[in-house]
């Protein structure tokens, strides 16, 4: 296998991995962590925000472990630095699966699972600009795009197998599921960690941090200050061109959990199943949009899919009323189909920004930025918005429009770096 082919399949399988972790986190918290780590007097409301907000609580340090991670990437390299990602969340997910619950040893329980999740959220902010990089910057030239899909792969595949997991658990019965089902999928990551270690331990270093190395260019000062002095600008752009990518596909997957089964009373495990359908249309469509991507434009790709986005975020919701098992699962097959469109190209749109001396650095920080502001708060904010329409979606809806429409004109103004991407090896 050459050097190529093996950082585009470390990229996937180590994603895969770590975002397995994070998608089983998200799930829990939608359906089981507001009744076992919280007391049983809260209102179900409380207990769904305080749910969420261990949920969120991850992303607040992303930003921060962007900044570590990727000051080791650009100085140290980037494959080290992925190898470190992936022991911590995999630690720190085994861990979840053993934690007691509130019964058992009361306020220590929701304690335990915020600091747990924030080692995830510190893992998780290094793993996906490494990831992207290894894969974009020894892609072949003109096919950045469908060779970065791979990171993004690990997405479709980590979410894929996260939620087959929880569909599993959920059919042995829901006092089962509550009782040991749930803590399952937690601690199936060991298994999963030791086959992302021996494929990325194989890993060469990038083309690219090769030569920066050989010609002795890795900033003599923090990445961070170089990348805040003079790419501020792509920084922000990278923000907001991502915001849907993030914080839309929260409210369409997590929010959409627990609206359907609380609002509509829909059944989490027909919408588990439909989630995974939906993760397995993903799986197969971002790496055919990817390759057309590299021949019509990263950028244009990325529009097409934002504007597909902001056409149907009133039809995902409004087929939660109807019951319709069949229209339910055409409207998130759909939805996830304009979603590939973004994740993919996405990857190589971002790096090409960046000049790869600070291109960790650069791209971790848009889009663990992103992830903080729009990814962890979407579900709680959708939740409010919920909550304030009286149940309704309409608001949530016009939130995904909303930020979609600012992700169309950012992309656009979205400029790559006059140094290439790729580097001959």
């Amino acid at each position: 296998m050459s050097n190529k082919s093996r950082s585009a399949l470390a990229a996937l399988v180590g994603t895969s991995i770590e975002w397995y972790d994070f998608y089983a986190f998200a799930t829990a918290a939608a359906i089981v962590f507001n009744q076992v780590f919280f007391p049983s007097d809260l209102s179900p409301f409380v207990k769904s925000v305080a749910s969420f907000g261990t949920f969120a609580v991850g992303f607040l340090l992303r930003p921060i472990g962007g900044i570590i991670f990727g000051h080791i990437g650009d100085r140290i390299g980037r494959k080290n630095t992925l190898v470190t990602t992936l022991l911590m969340m995999g630690v720190a997910s085994f861990a979840i699966g053993l934690l007691p619950t509130y019964a058992q040893i009361g306020a220590w329980a929701p304690l335990l699972l915020v600091l747990l999740r924030l080692v995830q959220g510190i893992a998780l902010g290094g793993e996906w600009g490494g990831a992207v990089l290894v894969a974009v910057e020894n892609a072949p030239e003109g096919r950045r795009a469908f060779f970065g899909s791979f990171a993004q792969l690990g997405s479709s595949v980590g979410a894929l197998l996260s939620t087959g997991a929880f569909s599993v658990m959920t059919s042995f019965g829901d006092e089962a599921f509550a009782s040991w089902g749930w803590r399952v999928p937690f601690l199936l990551s060991a298994v999963l960690v030791v086959i992302g270690l021996v494929i990325r331990l194989k890993l060469e270093e990038s083309p690219a941090m090769r030569q920066v190395r050989a010609e002795r260019a890795v900033s003599d000062q923090p990445p961070v200050r170089e990348v805040l002095r003079d790419s501020w600008r792509t920084v922000l752009l990278g923000v907001f061109a991502l915001a849907t990518a993030t914080g839309g596909y929260y409210i369409t997957t997590t929010f959409l959990l627990t609206y359907g089964t609380g609002q509509h009373h829909l059944s989490e495990s027909m919408l588990l199943n439909g989630l995974s359908l939906a993760a397995l249309v993903e799986l197969l469509a971002t790496p055919v949009l990817s390759f057309y991507a590299d021949k019509v434009g990263p950028r244009r790709m990325v529009i097409a899919g934002l504007v597909g986005v902001i056409v149907l975020s009133v039809p995902q919701f409004l087929v939660l009323g109807t019951g319709s098992v069949a229209l339910i699962y055409l409207a998130l097959l759909v939805m996830r189909f304009a979603m590939s469109a973004l994740y993919g190209p996405i990857a190589s749109v971002l790096a090409e920004g960046f000049t790869a001396r600070v291109r960790y650095t650069g791209i971790s920080l848009s889009y663990q930025l992103c992830t903080m502001i729009f990814g962890g708060l979407s579900p709680i904010a959708a939740a409010a918005l919920a909550a304030w329409a009286g149940g309704g979606f309409w608001p949530v809806a016009a939130l995904l429009m909303a930020i979609s429409a600012i992700g169309v004109v950012c992309t656009a103004r979205l400029r790559p770096h006059e140094e290439p991407v790729t580097t001959p090896a």
